[in-house]
């Protein structure tokens, strides 16, 4: 069973956007910190309910975040 459940995190054209790896949640925030907030409500919400066995994830999953970033290339 997993113990992470993996999110990626890119900057949109406006907002933030983090679409989870191991489960169907995608959101979405103007800051990091609303995006954060989101995230752990939609994660929640995608859970609430359910037998985390069924997602393959231990009782009590940690949420681990990639952040891509844009390269800038200085000449």
């Amino acid at each position: 069973m997993k113990k992470i459940i993996q999110v990626h995190i890119y900057k949109g054209e406006r907002y933030y956007v983090a679409e989870c790896l191991d489960l169907p949640v995608v959101t979405q925030g103007k800051t990091l910190d609303e995006l954060a907030a989101n995230l752990k409500e939609a994660i929640a919400l995608q859970l609430e309910g359910e037998n985390l066995a069924d997602f393959d994830l231990s009782p009590e999953p940690s949420v681990l975040a990639n952040l891509e970033l844009d390269a800038q290339v200085y000449a």
